[in-house]
């Protein structure tokens, strides 16, 4: 089965993510720099059509998809980002004074999801998109969600999203060799 193009976009500037927060379900509005960082994508995105448009339910990528010009973007909770449980609102060097050498990738966050559940999460949205999608998709979300994605895109453990890095507002394309 042919794949679309899915191209990813992750959501501009908050408060958290400038201080290395991490942040899942915590609803919080872009920046005035994370307003400026999605302004900015509109060029990038113009001309091109999509066949499905989704963002995480999320105020932060919801706001950035209407930014771009996607104001009608399908909100689908799947894109939520990974939810880190009792390490919501905490740095990585907060939560590894609790948990030397934690890292999202390789120990559990208390109360929050495991990487297979993230995992199973971006297979669906995979399955979906190749389901909905002729030529190109757009999705909005955020980081540790989207490179789960990109990881699961190769068939790769969701553990390989360490090597790939989304900064905000940024745009990655996933393809596929016909």
């Amino acid at each position: 089965m042919a794949r679309p193009d899915v191209w990813l976009c992750r959501h501009g500037e908050t408060e958290w993510s400038r201080s290395g927060r991490h942040t899942s379900h915590t609803d919080l509005p872009l920046t005035p720099d994370g307003i400026a960082e999605a302004r900015r994508l509109v060029d990038a995105l113009a001309g091109i059509t999509f066949d499905v448009v989704l963002t995480s339910p999320l105020r932060r990528a919801a706001e950035t998809a209407a930014l771009v010009g996607f104001p009608e973007a399908r909100r689908d909770p799947t894109l939520a980002e990974w939810d880190y449980g009792d390490y919501e609102g905490l740095t990585t060097a907060e939560i590894r004074e609790q948990a030397p050498g934690w890292t999202v990738w390789t120990h559990p966050a208390p109360g929050g999801e495991t990487a297979d559940h993230i995992a199973a999460r971006a297979d669906r949205v995979i399955q979906r998109l190749i389901a909905e999608a002729t030529d190109r998709a757009l999705v909005f979300s955020h980081a540790h969600f989207l490179r789960v994605l990109a990881a699961r895109w190769i068939d790769q453990p969701p553990a390989f999203g360490r090597y790939l890095l989304l900064d905000t507002a940024t745009i990655s394309v996933l393809s596929w060799q016909r």
